[in-house]
């Protein structure tokens, strides 16, 4: 799910990945009350900065106080969307990727919220979330190639997810096609 033009720009920056800050999100899967099972993505808030006003996961950068990564992903996931640290079962991690417009190393956990409760969006970063069913997330006719204008490119084709009406790609989408590989595995 990477655009050519970052493929050719990671395999120019491989010594600039080590000097990256560190990030982690968190894939969270949730059963809906119709006993169908959701993936949780948000859609950010517009401000001046390269991830403005995309979808994405819950997530961001480590701080200080974080004890690693999975702590960032969990403490990052209570404070946009208002999920405990402790009502989240972490099933794993996916590939770290590297996200050079904003020098992140991204370490994407996977989690399950067996038993949700409502959703308190931090209103200061969240637009708004982006629930998506598991079965349109598995239907590969959600995969399609966008035009785009980016943080670093114009008029670019991308590889994007179209769910709920929104256009997900960049890192979200490559995060994304990981974890949909892996769950065809299993289902």
């Amino acid at each position: 799910m990477a655009p050519s033009i970052r493929i050719d720009e990671l395999s120019r920056m491989k010594n600039q990945r080590d000097k990256a800050r560190k990030a982690a999100v968190m894939a969270l899967f949730y059963p809906t009350k119709e006993n169908s099972t959701n993936l949780l993505l948000m859609l950010r808030k517009t401000y001046k900065g390269v991830h403005s006003n995309q979808v994405g996961f819950p997530g961001g950068k480590v701080e200080k106080e974080d004890e690693n990564l999975l702590h960032t992903a969990l403490r990052e996931t209570y404070e946009e969307v208002g999920v405990p640290q402790n009502k989240v079962q972490v099933m794993g991690k996916l590939s770290s990727i590297y996200i050079p417009p904003s020098n992140f190393e991204v370490q994407p956990y996977i989690g399950v919220y067996p038993n949700p409760t409502p959703f308190v969006i931090q209103e200061s970063e969240v637009e708004h979330l982006v629930e998506v069913s598991l079965l349109d997330f598995m239907d590969d006719s959600k995969i399609s190639t966008q035009n785009l204008t980016t943080s670093y490119a114009k008029n670019i084709d991308v590889p994007a997810f179209k769910l709920n009406g929104y256009v997900v790609w960049g890192a979200t989408a490559m995060i994304m096609s990981e974890l949909k590989e892996l769950l065809k595995q299993l289902l």
